[in-house]
């Protein structure tokens, strides 16, 4: 996208099989600069640009950024960038009128630490991740109280890599193929922290993989379940 580029995705005529039904989209917004961004804006296809930010990346650094985005006129929405930058969209769910099948409820919790791989040696504990290396986490099984009708988590993950880079770091549902999307991106080696909303897997528990040498905390402050 080129400086001062307003753009339109409409995200049911995606490869990821959404339902026009769908009102609203859990994102996660990537930005690609070729330079210093100073800020991006995501908002529903037709409306009035709004004055705020979904990202910034004033260094330059590759950056991602949940969002979640009620959509605009055909199921689009729209996106600003002010400086030039490739974007990349991932979708892990959206938001549909009450009725329609699988629907879910979602229920907030005191925001928990679930899972630090700084702290002892357990199955949401040490090891750190190591690079190309899948590791399982039984979030149902921690501390953070009963989520065993859990469909999905409502998470904050945190990465702290060690090795002064991360090229990015993703989630998703264990037992299931790992996905060629990223959740957060660390490329400069700085603490970086994103939001996620992320199914439940076997047993419960999530799978994480981290390109490089990292740490990786998760708190939970919700879920969704029937």
């Amino acid at each position: 996208m080129g400086a001062g580029q307003i753009r339109s995705f409409a995200i049911p005529n995606g490869p990821c099989r959404i339902p026009i039904a769908a009102q609203a989209y859990s994102l996660n917004m990537t930005a690609v600069p070729s330079g210093p961004l100073s800020y991006l804006t995501t908002w529903p296809a037709g409306q009035t640009q709004p004055f705020v930010s979904t990202l910034n990346a004033p260094t330059g650094a590759v950056t991602a950024n949940a969002a979640i985005v009620p959509a605009g006129t055909g199921g689009a929405v729209s996106v600003y960038v002010t400086q030039p930058a490739n974007l990349v969209i991932d979708i892990n769910g959206y938001f549909a009128p009450p009725g329609m099948p699988g629907e879910l409820y979602f229920y907030p919790v005191n925001p928990c630490r679930v899972a630090d791989t700084r702290n002892a040696a357990s199955p949401l504990g040490q090891p750190v991740l190591n690079p190309g290396q899948a590791r399982d986490l039984p979030l149902a099984s921690g501390d953070c109280g009963t989520f065993s009708t859990a469909k999905t988590y409502s998470l904050n993950a945190t990465a702290i890599p060690r090795a002064g880079l991360l090229g990015y770091l993703t989630l998703w549902p264990t037992g299931e193929s790992q996905p060629f999307v990223s959740t957060l991106n660390s490329v400069d080696g700085t603490i970086v922290s994103n939001a996620a909303l992320l199914p439940a897997g076997t047993g419960g528990s999530v799978t994480a993989f981290a390109t490089d040498l990292t740490d990786l905390v998760l708190d939970v402050n919700g879920y969704f379940a029937p």
